[in-house]
């Protein structure tokens, strides 16, 4: 999957956040076979919660800021479906809030960079038509590709009550 990144708000340096980016999609490829299509694109905007909060109260009518946001393009079995060769398909959008980041990784005592690539994770498999909130079942699911994506990268489980 080809990324496209950018950087709006003063995201710290170290780490290079395209670096992990592309990490965390090449990771969560061997444990999610239909994101390694070569035709799929995804966009991930690092902002501010204050962009963040704009956009999730613009699409999602939540007037709050959060963590991650998805905005997915294509439907789970248009993406099962589609072939490995053709024109490129554009998977959809994440978007992550840098103070939402940077105080969540704080609460739970692990590094920025973790818990981003964590939420890199998280939002492509929304892009992938996984869902968190259908059922304890799905989240479940989505959970178990997350852990085992994490693990690929050397990151422990965030959730810390699955076994795989």
């Amino acid at each position: 999957m080809e990324l496209e990144i950018s950087l709006e708000a003063p995201w710290p340096s170290p780490p290079d956040w395209e670096v992990l980016a592309g990490r965390a999609a090449a990771a969560l490829a061997e444990v999610a076979p239909e994101l390694a299509n070569p035709r799929l694109s995804a966009s991930l905007l690092f902002a501010g919660d204050a962009e963040v909060h704009a956009l999730n109260r613009e699409w999602r009518g939540k007037d709050k800021p959060t963590n991650v946001l998805s905005f997915p393009m294509l439907e789970r079995d248009d993406l099962l479906a589609l072939r490995p060769d053709g024109p490129p398909e554009l998977l959809g959008d994440v978007a992550l809030a840098l103070e939402t980041c940077k105080r969540e990784a704080a609460d739970k005592g692990i590094t920025l960079e973790a818990h981003t690539a964590h939420l890199i994770i998280h939002g492509l498999l929304h892009l992938a038509g996984h869902d968190h909130e259908i059922s304890s079942a799905d989240a479940r699911v989505m959970e178990l590709l997350e852990i085992k994506a994490l693990a690929l990268m050397g990151i422990a489980d965030p959730y810390g009550d699955h076994e795989t």
